[in-house]
């Protein structure tokens, strides 16, 4: 993690916008992820300008100024083609946005989970599939920020047997059960989940309550607006 009080050098390096809010007369504060992790700093004079880069999911060349963990942008263009999302793929790309800035702490580097995420967004600007694409970014943002477990070991150090039962311990690992009861996972859905199978009956929506079960703890009871509105249009789509 980066010192406190550090003084950032007018280095160019690549970014994303996730979020933005309006900040004093016209200035705009933004959350940016760089491979340096996620920066907040102050866009001045952003609102209203026409053509401005300053949106999501348009790749862009970033330079800050500034000590402390809120800069100041020097300069901002955008350094590729927009990633075109609509409909389901745009929740999506927002379900992602909210996750980094809800879980990946302020200036913590991830390189790999930058690039990671530039991927997502452009199979998802592709029509790939989304589930199999959002529980890949899931992990992979639960492996980088340390909380991450094996699939085909229990907690124990044990090989996951397909016929088995687990649950879930989110600070420890799997832990195999005798008994039904709800929450459960079999083991040949998890040894297909750490293959990426999702033909395997069930993996797939296993995976998803995996997922949700290994991120609540750290999202602290709060709900994820990103996820209400994905769950609104699935509704109004089937009205």
């Amino acid at each position: 993690m980066l010192a406190a009080g550090r003084v950032y050098a007018m280095t160019c390096q690549p970014a994303f916008i996730l979020h933005s809010r309006p900040y004093k007369e016209s200035s705009a504060l933004a959350d940016f992820l760089t491979p340096q992790g996620r920066l907040r700093a102050v866009l001045r004079a952003a609102r209203g300008r026409a053509g401005s880069p300053a949106r999501p999911f348009v790749p862009l060349e970033l330079e800050l100024r500034g000590r402390g963990e809120l800069k100041t942008v020097a300069r901002l263009e955008s350094s590729g083609i927009p990633y075109w999302l609509t409909g389901a793929s745009l929740f999506a790309a927002l379900y992602l946005n909210e996750l980094l800035i809800r879980l990946l702490p302020a200036e913590d580097p991830h390189p790999p989970l930058f690039e990671h995420y530039a991927l997502t967004l452009d199979a998802l600007a592709g029509g790939r599939p989304l589930e199999p694409l959002l529980r890949a970014f899931e992990w992979r943002l639960l492996a980088e920020l340390g909380y991450g477990f094996s699939l085909d070991r229990d907690r124990h150090g044990r090989p996951v047997h397909a016929g088995s039962l687990y649950r879930l311990l989110p600070d420890a690992g799997l832990e195999p059960v005798e008994q039904l009861q709800p929450g459960l996972f079999r083991g040949g859905e998890l040894l297909a989940m750490g293959e990426a199978d999702w033909q395997f009956p069930g993996a797939l929506a296993a995976a998803k309550r995996l997922m949700r079960q290994a991120l609540a703890p750290h999202l602290g009871g709060r709900p994820l607006v990103s996820r209400e509105l994905f769950t609104t249009l699935k509704e109004s789509s089937r009205d």
